[in-house]
């Protein structure tokens, strides 16, 4: 008798399919395209057909996306350094002042013989190379002002460091602290291509050259890890460096490259007839982006100015003499002819109107009429109840908010008041500070102490102490004040209320501004306005980069231009966007940095460089936290980060931000960061913590003392909130007697050793003290004159 085989299932196109189950009532295709009454889904309309492609079209679409990118790639590169584009240009920066930058400069110009070698009156070197078919332009920014070489740093396409052996391999002799200040200011700031030489590498004997050159290296790799030395000793390492300069990959700055900006290759200023201004034009190769000449430009040091037209003059810089070209607009026949790109509209053109005038007359109060008067008597009438959930305390109920309008003071007495007090203790200091020196005897003072003495300044060391002290007293205390026995706590602390919850709790940004906030400029959408301006920009029209123009820059003042010429810095001009000229409320980010160890006081002077702009403001710190508040910082302790808010005018970011304090005549580097945002709804609120003691502790109440002093002040803080440093949470249940004495409900025991603790809150906001760094110099040299 024969098995019979086992049938397997078999999953295939003709696997059994049953219908699923139909939920609701049956509905036919006539009664659903009675209801739909002929629409026809969104998603019918919005679908796009999928086409699939075949091998052969895959091949040929990611050959396509392959070369496009290349393309892009090839066109960048091309971009700089070519024949017929503007040069590479090269900073050659010392990282140590005993190293001869001229002297690596005339390596650079004499390796190559074949090289077409120009100088600009500015002092630019143009190095034309046939053998790579490129261009450099080399640049030597003043030593002595750290100022300067930053701003050349800004524009420059490779910055070239030399670092010399003559002095040993050891870390002090390579690289100095004025190496130190200027690597930590330009990573901060943005660093352009780096390149690293060596020289006088083949002073040393041949057999510890390459530990040397390790030992170089090994140094270098803390402050670049990425780059490998190159030598310039000869002309062979020179023409290798050129080789480098030219093929190396390039580092994108995004605040620079999405504005256009021009090193001045010669600058010639015109007086006017009348009046001490006059035009200045300043011509040189335009990189980053297109300059439209009804834009604005700031000239870092100089000012912000309008734009009369651009010129496109003919290139002397060309490696072909005999054939004339002209960058900007195409070929010419005429050799020194000079063609008019563009000239300003009036109409068209950006207005140097950073602020707003408010209106006096826009909060005008008129008398009311006989019917709001009436109106306003029924309403007080009418009693207000509150619907409260069952089992709600009266503390609980002080919570909800209602439409009854709250006491506020003038926020500018209070600032008032604070500076009045910050006076009396600077005088109460200085007035006692003679009393509390030591007395030596004359045989205890050396001979060079009263020379010594007379270099010091013991007032600024005893302002210093004193800042310390109360820096750390507001670390381990922070916010703590004590309660004023001479005044009432209601009126001392009027300005401050009580918050149920600091991250949840509503704060009306628009309340209670100061005057100054109606003369600033916001935006409803940020980020939507910053998205449409750089795409406008990339869409407009003007000059092109790599164009060998001349702008002519109007009403620029003749003595602020004389004081820009002394200082010897090189003059750069940035392209602006729109709206960067108008003053609005700025926040950057700042992180402290390892070479200042003391303590900033919020609204203290110091001098901000932001992007290409660097001017002098005193801004208020706050916490870098999430949420709508943000708690307001005295002091910007050692090794922390803040968020300082100040006036200032709008920037676009990405945007590195430099801050600096200036002691003694020279500037620290304290701080670095980025710019935030440009807003002025940022709320920033002022802390202040009355502490109690438990003076007689309950099962869930205590009786607590030294928080008040009188039963009025208790009854006026009976809805604020209370916490302990243990973390008991609670809240004022009456007043016992006449002397500040408090009963207190808790979530649990207070033990004795816990303080009790009373937030109060306000909003600060920042003074308006703006001014740019060179012109404020400028302006007082004219009034003394």
């Amino acid at each position: 008798m024969g098995v019979d085989k086992i049938q397997n299932h078999r999953p295939g196109v003709f696997k059994q399919t049953n219908k699923s189950h139909k939920h609701g009532r049956h509905r036919s295709k006539g009664s659903i395209s009675h209801d739909a009454k002929g629409k026809i889904s969104v998603k019918t309309l919005s679908k796009k057909n999928k086409r699939d492609l075949n091998r052969e079209q895959r091949r040929h679409q990611s050959l396509q996306i392959r070369q496009n990118k290349r393309n892009e790639v090839l066109a960048k590169k091309r971009s700089l350094g070519g024949l017929d584009y503007a040069p590479f240009l090269v900073c050659l920066v010392p990282l140590n002042k005993t190293v001869d930058a001229q002297e690596a400069l005339e390596s650079l110009i004499k390796c190559d013989s074949e090289a077409i070698v120009n100088r600009s009156p500015t002092g630019v070197t143009h190095v034309c190379t046939p053998r790579f078919k490129q261009k450099f332009s080399f640049i030597i920014p003043p030593s002595d002002n750290e100022l300067a070489v930053l701003d050349a740093l800004k524009v420059c396409d490779t910055v070239l460091f030399l670092v010399s052996t003559s002095g040993g391999v050891e870390e002090d002799n390579l690289i100095d602290q004025w190496g130190q200040n200027i690597l930590m200011s330009s990573f901060s700031q943005g660093l352009a291509t780096p390149v690293v030489a060596v020289k006088d590498l083949e002073n040393i004997v041949q057999k510890k050259r390459h530990e040397y050159r390790q030992q170089v290296q090994k140094l270098i790799s803390k402050w670049l890890p990425e780059e490998k030395i190159l030598t310039l000793d000869n002309h062979t390492d020179g023409i290798n460096l050129l080789r480098k300069i030219g093929n190396q990959k390039r580092r994108h700055v995004v605040y620079k490259d999405r504005r256009p900006h021009i090193y001045a290759e010669n600058v010639e200023f015109i007086p006017n007839e009348t009046g001490p201004y006059g035009t200045l034009k300043v011509t040189g190769y335009l990189r980053g982006s297109t300059l439209s000449v009804n834009g604005l430009v700031h000239l870092p040091g100089v000012g912000d100015f309008q734009m009369i037209q651009i010129d496109a003059p003919f290139d002397p810089y060309c490696i072909d003499k005999n054939k004339t070209k002209d960058s900007a607009a195409g070929a010419s026949d005429e050799k020194c002819n000079i063609r008019v790109l563009d000239k300003a509209e009036i109409t068209k053109q950006e207005s140097l109107d950073a602020e707003n005038v408010p209106d006096p007359m826009d909060a005008e109060q008129t008398w009311p009429t006989n019917e709001e008067i009436e109106m306003a008597e029924r309403e007080s009438k009418v009693k207000k109840v509150k619907k409260v959930p069952k089992g709600w305390s009266e503390y609980q109920a002080a919570w909800i908010p209602d439409d009854d309008a709250e006491f506020q003071a003038d926020e500018s007495d209070s600032e008032e008041s604070d500076d009045m007090d910050a006076m009396s203790e600077e005088k109460s200091l200085s007035g006692r500070g003679d009393e509390e020196f030591d007395t030596v005897t004359e045989s205890e003072v050396a001979i060079n102490d009263d020379k010594y003495d007379q270099e010091m300044d013991f007032v600024a060391e005893r302002r210093e102490l004193e800042k310390i002290k109360a820096a750390k007293t507001d670390r381990l205390f922070p916010d703590e004040v004590d309660t004023p026995l001479d005044q009432p706590a209601r009126i001392r602390f009027q300005k401050y209320r009580g918050l149920e919850s600091f991250r949840t709790s509503p704060w009306d940004p628009k309340e209670n501004l100061p005057s100054d906030y109606a003369r600033i400029f916001q935006f409803e959408n940020f980020d939507r306005t910053k998205k449409r301006v750089l795409k406008e920009h990339e869409d407009m029209d003007g000059a092109k980069p790599g164009w060998y123009i001349t702008v002519h820059i109007k009403d620029v003042s003749q003595l602020l231009w004389s004081n820009f010429r002394a200082l010897g810095a090189p003059l750069i001009l940035f392209g602006l966007l729109p709206h960067e000229y108008k003053m609005s409320v700025l926040n950057v980010v700042l992180k402290r940095t390892p070479n200042y160890s003391l303590p900033i006081q919020s609204k203290e002077r110091l001098i901000f460089q932001c992007g290409y702009r660097r001017f002098v403001t005193n801004p208020i710190f706050s916490q870098h936290t999430n949420g709508q508040k943000h708690k307001f910082e005295r002091f910007f302790q050692p090794e922390s980060t803040a968020v300082a808010t100040f006036f200032g005018r709008i920037q676009f970011p990405p945007s590195p931000v430099l801050c600096y304090k200036e002691e003694n005549g020279t500037l620290t580097l304290v701080a670095t960061g980025s710019l935030l945002s440009c807003n002025p709804d940022r709320i920033i609120l002022k802390r202040i913590v009355l502490s109690g003691h438990p003076f007689k502790i309950y099962k869930r109440s205590a009786v607590i003392r030294f928080m008040f002093f009188n039963r009025e002040d208790i009854v006026y803080f009976k809805p604020c909130k209370l916490r302990t440093k243990m973390g008991r949470i609670g809240h004022i249940k009456e007043p016992l007697g006449t002397h500040g004495h408090i009963k207190c409900i808790f979530d649990g025991q207070l033990k004795s050793q816990d303080t009790v603790l009373l937030n109060l809150y306000k909003r600060v906001f920042p003074k308006w003290t703006y001014e740019d760094l060179i012109v404020s110099v400028a302006n007082n040299e004219e009034m003394e004159t």
